[in-house]
């Protein structure tokens, strides 16, 4: 009986998370303070790939607000309902790309690409970084141009230097902020 299940996934209706595969929707959240620094975080399993904040929804149910200040706090330690209220800000931007082959088999089969929500929050210098050990190795303060010279990711990349040099772009139909 227990090989007949192989697609247990599909034919049972497990849900996605009970069998730890990843929902293709994300969240970048881009931490900076008011020196226009940008934290970067070092991946441990990856070392010298260095990024934003990013994860995955939890949930189906679970809203693009709720995952970016709960990825924000599972990261970095920063709670976002500690801080000044509309200090994070969805950018109502979105980038879809294809999943790296290496990391697909964190999905469902035939999942090939990935939704990533950009998000962006401000937070006052010297704001202290307490590192998930499990998941990043490192953290930088770095102005926003070399943050995004370092980050793996061109999305990363692209979001950084958008937020910084083209913010009406990303920020026009930009609500007050989000107060969770």
């Amino acid at each position: 009986m227990k090989d007949s299940c192989v697609n247990c996934i599909f034919v049972c209706a497990i849900p996605i998370r009970s069998v730890n595969l990843k929902i293709p929707i994300s969240v970048l959240v881009l931490i900076h303070n008011p020196n226009r620094e940008v934290l970067l975080i070092e991946r441990a399993d990856r070392p010298d790939f260095w990024q934003s904040v990013t994860g995955s929804l939890d949930t189906p149910e679970e809203t693009l607000d709720s995952a970016a200040v709960r990825e924000v706090a599972e990261e970095t330690g920063i709670e976002v309902h500690a801080l000044a209220r509309g200090s994070l800000k969805n950018l109502h931007h979105y980038v879809e790309y294809e999943i790296y082959p290496t990391w697909r088999h964190r999905y469902p089969p035939g999942i090939e690409r990935n939704t990533e929500h950009w998000f962006a929050l401000e937070v006052p210098v010297g704001t202290p970084v307490h590192l998930a050990p499990r998941e990043h190795l490192n953290y930088l303060w770095l102005p926003f141009e070399e943050a995004a010279q370092k980050c793996f990711s061109q999305s990363n990349r692209d979001a950084i230097l958008k937020f910084f040099t083209q913010p009406n772009d990303l920020m026009g139909r930009s609500e007050d902020g989000i107060q969770s």
